[in-house]
């Protein structure tokens, strides 16, 4: 009888092709003897757990190859309407179309921003999970109390995304009209001035704090909700000085409403340039922003967090996205993942020591 090989299709043809030698190895398998059996289970166990390991291995390049297929989640772990919100929101319309895949914002507020931080700490590290890290929260908050993540050990960092600066701003009928008249006041006087920060082991207040430690002087601190009530209790002579956001206290400067002495900035800012930094004052080591990164959950694939940081300083370099962010009182930055690692570390290191030299206790 003549076999149609066609009809059988190819599949059928390798197989009745492949049988003699499937004959001729099970025939030389009975012949072998004990030992030789013994050692192919083995040998092919071996070779199943070598293709194991390496299909384990494969699979986060596949995956990063891939990336992003489904919506990407950024979790802002502050209320909607904050400067964090907006920043977030930014960056996340822009990562949308850069990705050509939705980015979107989601609020996890609480705790003082450790719970969404918390969160993305613990989630699944695929790249769909990220957050706009916050001085707060990734460099402050930690040393004030027991939080349920590291923010050196738990977090891949992707880039630096903007920072801001701090400047001292004092009532106009507070005597001293510079930096070292006020250091000199305050010494002469100690524990009778005063200044505002918006709470216990608030940006604000580590700001202030580092100052006395830098000029060795002792100014009673005066917690409020918030910057903006700090703001103003200064501007209605509750309190006599506050470290204020530059954008929020330049209007007031220029009205006459407050009086400038300094920035933390480590060089003078343009939208200020008659006032003078902490710096070149002689005050080492009172440099202070307010900065945020972008960061995945540690153990997210190399390749993810590399095409994250490609996009994120492509979007640091825009003039588009710098003009933005100028106009909120913000400067677009970025970085490589060991920059912003490092820096993250270096930050976290500086507040602990205030921290701890100042003794701050969270409320």
């Amino acid at each position: 009888m003549l076999i149609n090989f066609q009809a059988l299709g190819s599949a059928t043809f390798t197989l009745l092709f492949r049988l003699p030698f499937l004959f001729i190895s099970v025939y030389f398998l009975t012949c072998m003897d004990t030992a030789m059996k013994n050692f192919l289970p083995r040998f092919f166990s071996a070779l199943t757990c070598l293709a194991l390991v390496t299909l384990t291995a494969y699979a986060p390049h596949a995956a990063a190859q891939d990336y992003p297929n489904k919506p990407i989640r950024l979790v802002i772990p502050y209320p909607p309407g904050g400067g964090n919100d907006t920043l977030g929101r930014l960056v996340a319309q822009r990562l949308s179309v850069a990705l050509g895949q939705q980015v979107y914002v989601d609020n996890k507020a609480g705790a003082g921003g450790n719970l969404g931080t918390e969160l993305v700490a613990h989630a699944k590290p695929d790249g769909y999970t990220l957050t706009l890290g916050f001085v707060a929260n990734m460099a402050m908050t930690p040393h004030l109390g027991k939080v349920n993540y590291d923010p050196v050990k738990d977090f891949a960092p992707i880039s630096m995304v903007a920072q801001g600066y701090q400047i001292l701003v004092v009532n106009p009928a507070f005597p001293a009209k510079t930096v070292p008249e006020l250091v000199a006041m305050a010494k002469a006087k100690p524990g009778t001035l005063n200044y505002a920060s918006g709470g216990n082991g608030s940006p604000l207040h580590l700001v202030a704090e580092l100052f006395k430690l830098s000029a060795g002087v002792d100014i009673q601190h005066i917690p409020y909700k918030g910057s903006n009530p700090a703001a103003a209790a200064v501007l209605g002579g509750e309190t006599q000085m506050v470290f204020g956001g530059v954008v929020s206290s330049l209007p007031f400067v220029k009205s006459g409403k407050l009086r400038a002495l300094a920035v933390t900035s480590p060089k003078r800012i343009e939208a200020a340039p008659d006032v003078p930094t902490m710096v070149e004052l002689g005050y080492k080591g009172v440099e202070a922003s307010s900065w945020y990164g972008l960061f995945a959950p540690a153990g997210t694939p190399p390749a993810i967090v590399a095409r994250l940081n490609k996009e994120m300083v492509a979007m640091g370099k825009s003039p588009e996205h710098r003009a933005q962010l100028d106009k909120q009182g913000q400067e677009a930055v970025y970085s490589t993942p060991e920059e912003l690692a490092a820096y993250v570390k270096s930050e976290s290191e500086k507040w602990s020591r205030v921290i701890k030299t100042a003794k701050i206790e969270a409320e």
